[in-house]
């Protein structure tokens, strides 16, 4: 959430940036699991008319041969977590925090089978790895979903093996969308966002990590990632209090076949950092705003322009502006993709188009 703090610096023509805070409530979960709870404003979603009705037994008849559960062992200890096989020739799509690690990664399938996995690549940045199987067989795939034709209150199925528990099923709804989830690193060095993930109250716990959120049609629509736990008076924090997050298709399916062809993601990037803001016009109204605090020297922002000092009141495509708009543009967005952004510098309003540039 986000809370005003009440200095200001007014600019010559009457604006005012009132600086604003964000507020996560974050820790860490049991097993293979990473815990946060962050928020945005969530889009309700655009999709056509749905059937209230989903039949969970169904979906999991058809899914469930195709997710996984995945075991690691490393010289530091063990975990567990979840994947879903994505192409028949054996590769599987997992949270990258399942993995990294490991010296060691086992799959073991539905019907009981198990066998050693390859780490094909890895994606700190959006949390997904692809790991690859050598098996005899053709493996029964997920088909993807498209994430953005999802809307709230729709009913969804989550997929995996909750503290080991493989083959596990749990139902619900999406509970809200557009959520940018902060979650730690794997290796403990800082964190990133989950941008634009999926909120839902199925029920997820340790060990879900990696596994399929699905529609009621069985197609693969999320990652489940993070869930929002309540910690207690002695450290130890809960299960599974009906808030999990999945990263959605949208950015999935992009950064698995990018792992699975190149064994890394390059992202594009805008090549600024910034700080929320609320910008008070002269006419007394508020509207969020970006305050630009670094430019990166011959980066995208700064070749099209962009200084620190400015304040970004609008970008392109987007109905209003959030802390993390740009994570999400650049985690979404492909190089060479061009960005209209406004910025408000000496009171005036200056329109710049950054053009996405490739980063590993």
């Amino acid at each position: 959430m986000t809370s005003d703090r009440p200095d200001s610096a007014t600019t010559p023509a009457g604006w005012a940036l009132v600086v604003a805070t964000v507020v996560v409530v974050a820790g860490i979960g049991a097993g293979a699991a990473w815990f946060a709870a962050g928020s945005s404003g969530g889009r309700s979603g655009s999709g056509g008319d749905r059937d209230p009705v989903c039949d969970a037994a169904e979906v999991a008849r058809r899914v469930l041969p195709s997710v996984v559960t995945i075991e690691v062992s490393s010289a530091s200890g063990s975990g567990s977590g979840s994947g879903e096989v994505i192409d028949p020739s054996g590769i599987v799509l997992t949270n990258d925090h399942v993995i990294a690690g490991g010296d060691d990664v086992t799959v073991r399938f539905d019907d009981g089978a198990e066998t050693g996995a390859e780490v094909v690549g890895r994606d700190p940045r959006t949390d997904l790895a692809v790991l690859r199987v050598d098996v005899e067989r053709r493996l029964p795939a997920l088909e993807w979903g498209d994430s953005d034709d999802l809307v709230v209150g729709e009913p969804v199925v989550a997929l995996g093996a909750p503290l080991g528990l493989s083959g596990s099923v749990t139902t619900g709804v999406v509970s809200a969308l557009g959520r940018s989830v902060p979650v730690p690193l794997a290796d403990g060095t800082g964190s990133t966002v989950l941008a634009g993930a999926i909120q839902t109250d199925a029920s997820i716990n340790p060990g879900n990590s990696g596994g399929a959120l699905v529609d009621c049609d069985g197609r693969l629509v999320g990652v489940n990632t993070a869930i929002a736990t309540v910690p207690s008076a002695d450290g130890s924090t809960s299960g599974s209090i009906g808030i999990g997050f999945a990263v959605p298709a949208t950015v999935a399916r992009p950064v698995a076949e990018a792992l699975r062809t190149e064994g890394s993601v390059a992202h594009p990037s805008t090549g600024i950092e910034t700080l929320p803001v609320v910008v008070r016009r002269a006419d007394g109204t508020r509207s969020p705003g970006l305050l630009v605090t670094t430019v990166t020297d011959d980066g995208p922002a700064a070749r099209a322009g962009v200084r620190e000092g400015d304040v970004i009141v609008d970008v392109g495509g987007v109905d209003t502006l959030h802390p993390d708009t740009l994570a999400f543009l650049e985690a979404t967005g492909a190089p060479g993709d061009r960005i209209r952004i406004t910025v408000l510098r000496d009171g005036s309003e200056h329109d710049r188009t950054v053009t996405l540039r490739a980063t590993q």
